[in-house]
């Protein structure tokens, strides 16, 4: 990867650019002000989903852009209350409605259980896959997968589907780098992407992070997504000024070595956001 405008091929052969501008918490103010700063900055791979609330104001700004439809890879997700065969249909249409479009480049079932406790989830995960191949089979999905899925998980998907995941999403960033997950993903040709990519403020003080940047010259934030990068992880960095989303582009100028990244991998647990889809969250 060279440039932001490089792409991944799927399994299924659609292409993907290799880094996203993630919207959660990007229209706080109500506005679609940062997704159109975002899009000025020069993202066009934009990821979004029902729980976030900006899907309405990503199509805004998409419109106000003057930029057509065709040059933006759209991501959206289905919430843990949208899931099943019926209400996953019915979640789509709600998506594609705020989005002001007829279709999806990327949907993703956001998480694989509903609450810790649901029991029965694999038979309501394999119900929801199902209708994401219908529609995909449709063709108003170029490409379908998961986020926040485990092995265990993927595996029953691929137990009962007719189509394979294409993408998974992960909290991946040095300090948390999931490495069976991500591993059993590739594996499986399943692109992982990585979500908060630059960890918290725990990650970016870390005295590693704060080495490598002084080393190569660059902001700890642009270590945290080069070292997705170089990972074949899909990084999705979020941002509300121009001069970081900018900075977080501008990932393909250095190269990380690999006793560097061999340091990264092992570096300490740090900047855990404290989710994980098998238990209640972890309060910090």
């Amino acid at each position: 990867m060279t440039s932001i405008s490089d792409c991944y091929t799927l399994n299924n052969g659609v292409q993907i650019p290799c880094v996203a501008f993630g919207t959660y918490k990007a229209a706080d103010g109500k506005s679609a002000d940062i997704i159109r700063m975002a899009i000025e900055a020069g993202y066009r791979y934009f990821d979004t989903a029902s729980f976030y609330g900006t899907e309405e104001y990503l199509a805004q700004a998409i419109e106000q852009s003057g930029i057509p439809r065709s040059e933006f890879f759209l991501a959206s997700k289905l919430w843990k209350e949208e899931m099943g065969y019926e209400e996953t249909k019915k979640a789509f249409e709600r998506t594609l409605e705020r989005l002001q479009t007829d279709y999806l480049d990327l949907y993703l079932i956001h998480w694989p259980l509903p609450a810790p406790d649901y029991d029965d989830w694999k038979s309501l995960d394999a119900e929801t896959w199902r209708a994401m191949e219908e529609l995909y089979e449709e063709g108003r999905i170029r490409a379908i997968g998961l986020s926040n899925f485990l092995p265990h998980h993927i595996e029953n998907i691929r137990n009962h589907c007719r189509i394979q995941p294409m993408v998974d999403q992960l909290e991946f960033h040095p300090g948390y780098t999931q490495e069976a997950a991500v591993r059993y993903c590739q594996e499986h040709q399943i692109l992982v992407q990585a979500w908060s990519p630059i960890g918290r403020k725990r990650v970016l003080e870390e005295p590693l992070i704060r080495d490598l940047s002084e080393k190569y010259g660059v902001s700890p934030a642009q270590i945290c997504l080069r070292y997705a990068v170089q990972r074949n992880i899909v990084p999705l960095p979020k941002s509300s000024v121009m001069e970081r989303m900018k900075e977080n582009q501008d990932i393909f100028s250095f190269e990380i070595s690999m006793e560097d990244m061999y340091r990264l991998d092992t570096m300490p647990q740090a900047g855990w956001s404290g989710e994980h889809p098998d238990r209640e969250r972890v309060r910090f």
